[in-house]
């Protein structure tokens, strides 16, 4: 082969895996032959919360499909709850990938911020659900529950429930989490507001990732302060799992006004008992639907909001069966 030919066998070959690149998909844009590949990076996988908004995820998908629009979610959490690098090493290894598109739950507002950069720079935009960002305008949507109205909601359940008097203890989540430190902000300013008479003791008490460190927790939190609360407020599934545990073992269930945060199954018999007073829902399905409908929409170039409200409630046993609560604890997608 002459010296001229290899140059041309050689710049053929370079046209060939370019186009054969280009068909994969990549970063953002048109889809290639395997259309718009989504990575979903929740917080985790054990808790009701996430399983309900991988429906959510693959419901936005499967409808897109329909249209004749390519969609692939792919799915993967960290083992734990509160493994901030191993989130990371998940958003980074789907930058790798050349991923079309990310929707993250930050399990930590900060910590996060610097792998959603990075995939910016490599032409993967993200689209943030369920807690924010310390700079929302690293992503391109934020699709979340109002999570201040959420503890509100909480505050003003708490306060009725207490004749606006009396103590109150609140179990936190995780230092970090976005999400639910603006529940419990909106817990404690509006309970300033609507109970003047309550007082709420200072904790600076997390419950960590699972129901058992959230019940190891609210078993130390009730040694110091069972004799002295009428009303607990847990801004998350599992610290509400953990405290009800702790609760119903030294008899107090009930005795105590328990107000949660998230919808568990489990939650329904104590509700229906009287060991929970009510506890506040998010719309999970609605939540991954509409961050992967986001995210297809804006690789598709159309104009999307920067940010997207799915609604919460509280769910109590007067409204237990009421259609509209139904409809977000029992919807028909995950049944």
């Amino acid at each position: 082969m002459t010296r001229r030919h290899r140059c041309a066998a050689v710049a053929i070959g370079v046209l060939l895996a370019a186009s054969v690149g280009a068909c994969r998909g990549g970063g953002g844009g048109a889809p290639g032959n395997e259309g718009f590949r989504i990575a979903v990076v929740p917080k985790g996988a054990t808790h009701e919360h996430w399983k309900r908004v991988h429906i959510g995820a693959e419901k936005a998908a499967a409808e897109f499909r329909a249209k004749g629009v390519p969609v692939q979610v792919i799915w993967k959490a960290p083992i734990r709850e509160d493994d901030r690098e191993q989130q990371v090493q998940v958003v980074e290894g789907f930058t790798s990938q050349k991923v079309s598109g990310l929707v993250l739950a930050p399990l930590d507002s900060h910590a996060l911020m610097r792998p959603v950069e990075e995939a910016a720079q490599a032409g993967i935009p993200t689209v943030i659900f369920d807690s924010a960002l310390a700079d929302p305008s690293k992503a391109v949507s934020y699709v979340a529950t109002n999570n201040s109205e959420g503890g509100r909601l909480a505050a003003r359940r708490m306060a009725e429930l207490l004749g606006g008097k009396g103590t109150v203890l609140m179990l936190r989540y995780q230092e970090g989490s976005a999400a639910t430190e603006e529940r419990e902000r909106g817990f404690s300013e509006e309970l300033k507001a609507v109970g003047p008479g309550i007082t709420l003791l200072p904790s600076d008490q997390y419950a960590g990732a699972t129901r058992d460190t959230a019940k190891r927790t609210s078993e130390n939190l009730l040694n110091r302060f069972a004799d002295k609360v009428n009303g607990i407020f847990t801004s998350n599934e599992s610290a509400t799992a953990g405290m009800l545990l702790a609760l119903q073992d030294i008899g107090k269930a009930g005795a105590i006004t328990l107000v949660g945060f998230d919808y568990s199954s489990s939650f329904i018999e104590p509700l229906r008992k009287g060991e929970i007073k009510g506890f506040v829902v998010q719309h999970p399905v609605n939540m991954g639907y509409l961050g992967v409908k986001t995210m297809i929409e804006h690789l598709q170039g159309k104009p999307v909001p920067k940010n997207v409200d799915t609604g919460v409630q509280m769910v109590t046993l007067d409204n237990l069966q009421d259609p509209a609560v139904q409809a977000v604890i029992n919807p028909p997608e995950a049944r």
